[in-house]
């Protein structure tokens, strides 16, 4: 998960750490607990605000830097001992 570079301190978010791990598990869950699919295939990281792909100076631009990544790797590559 990412964030926007704007501070947090609240009793759940302490800071934008913690707001973007929780991005991150959040979609994790949905995967997990609506679609079925097996946990061990997942990972959730949280960037906080250190990887904008836009700059925060806009609100536009800290509309795009909240956000989590989805990456898709090919499975079958993997389990055969692949390096793709």
């Amino acid at each position: 998960g990412h964030t926007d570079n704007v501070p947090i301190n609240t009793a759940r978010y302490p800071s934008n750490w913690e707001l973007s791990v929780d991005r991150a598990v959040r979609v994790v869950r949905y995967f997990i607990e609506k679609h079925h699919m097996p946990p061990e295939r997942f990972l959730a990281t949280g960037y906080g605000e250190y990887h904008p792909v836009a700059s925060n100076d806009t609100v536009e631009g800290r509309a795009r830097n909240r956000r989590v990544n989805i990456v898709i790797s090919n499975v079958n590559l993997l389990d055969k001992g692949g390096n793709e």
